[in-house]
């Protein structure tokens, strides 16, 4: 085995997001913050690794029988080696791994998932035939691993994102597909709050609650399908579930609106970043009014970009916290980092559109 090094992404979702568990499309790209994981193989029976950021390091004797047991409510580097193994990538000499990262953590930018993707990437070229897994495999697994083997109730958007790369339209569900799409120039300004968010609880929250409201609306209208909602369906369906439960009902079709609308825009000759920034922001006004999954300092920061010439933005990932995004006038974006940090924003600087989880050699 060469010694190598894996780059996995940072991924933002521009529309879509509280989407993907629904079983609904939505619009994500990797970004040009990375985390590294820099590989290399030693005569021993275990994986050492060193968390560079944390100043830490972590010993994983082998386990021949690849059950890898924890006493830990999260521990992706053993739920990484259970899925990989029932894969076909069982360990099969010693490693170190050195790990550090420019992502920002807890932030709705999905750290967990590329630390998920890049160390099964990882295992995946170590352990295989010299290459890495395709990215659909990467990602089922990374999804296994990450969602499944932790009983989490996130959806599969992060995984898939990193492991294809680029601008991606991804049809969620149990048939998912990944669709590349062009990448038009989008001048980002990627925010950190840093104000911290409960990922798992948030979405567990608006998961449970979204699926209720469609529970309800199925029992008086049995042939409703939410893939196929229209704008009609707002006012026609929506009486069938309870006042507390209709803003979850009404977010999730007024998004997958605005998800089509985007997907089409960013399928035309020429994408503006006007009309996007516009999408942008209704998403962002829906996730905040309707679902409630915002926070006041990033409202703020959302409306004094629009006043200081962005074209729109909005939160992402689960919320209450973490990262949000807007989308600028090329000219102006150092101005406006400078406003956003000057307006109490831990950091806020440009981000581009950026490739998917990869390694070079060392």
């Amino acid at each position: 085995m060469v010694d190598f090094v894996v780059h996995s992404p940072a991924r933002v979702c521009l529309y879509g997001d509280h989407q993907d568990y629904l079983g609904l499309p939505v619009i994500a790209a990797t970004i040009n913050r990375f985390l590294h994981l820099s590989v290399s193989k030693i005569e021993a029976h275990h994986i050492d690794f060193q968390l560079l950021d944390l100043d830490a390091s972590l010993r994983i004797p082998f386990d021949p029988s690849n059950v890898y047991e924890t006493k830990d409510s999260i521990d992706f580097f053993r739920a990484g080696l259970r899925v990989a193994a029932r894969h076909g990538y069982g360990v099969k000499h010693g490693l170190n791994v050195s790990i550090t990262s420019d992502i920002p953590i807890n932030a709705g930018v999905s750290s967990s998932s590329a630390l998920m993707v890049g160390w099964l990437y990882a295992l995946t070229l170590a352990f295989g035939d010299g290459q890495p897994a395709p990215p659909d495999l990467l990602a089922r697994m990374a999804f296994e691993a990450e969602v499944l083997e932790h009983r989490s109730p996130g959806g599969q958007m992060d995984q898939y994102t990193i492991a294809h790369g680029g601008l991606v339209f991804i049809e969620t569900g149990s048939d998912i597909r990944v669709h590349s799409l062009p990448i038009p120039k989008l001048c980002m300004i990627l925010i950190e709050s840093g104000i911290n968010k409960e990922t798992l609880s948030t979405i567990g929250s608006v998961k449970d609650n979204t699926t209720k409201a469609f529970d309800h609306i199925r029992m008086k209208h049995p042939g409703f399908e939410l893939n196929l909602a229209s704008g009609d369906d707002l006012k026609s369906v929506i009486t069938a579930t309870t006042k507390e439960l209709r803003p979850f009902a009404q977010a999730a079709i007024r998004n997958h609106l605005i998800t089509q609308k985007a997907h089409e825009h960013l399928r035309s000759d020429q994408p503006d970043q006007k009309k996007l920034g516009q999408l942008m922001s209704e998403h962002h006004g829906v996730l905040s009014q309707s679902l409630e999954v915002s926070h006041p300092s990033i409202d703020h920061w959302m409306k004094l970009g629009e006043s200081n010439g962005a074209f729109g933005g909005k939160i992402v990932g689960s919320g209450h916290g973490g990262c949000s995004i807007l989308l600028v006038p090329e000219q102006d974006q150092k101005v406006l980092c400078e406003t956003l940090v000057a307006q109490g924003a831990k950091a806020a600087y440009p981000v581009n559109i950026d490739r998917a989880c990869h390694h070079t050699q060392s």
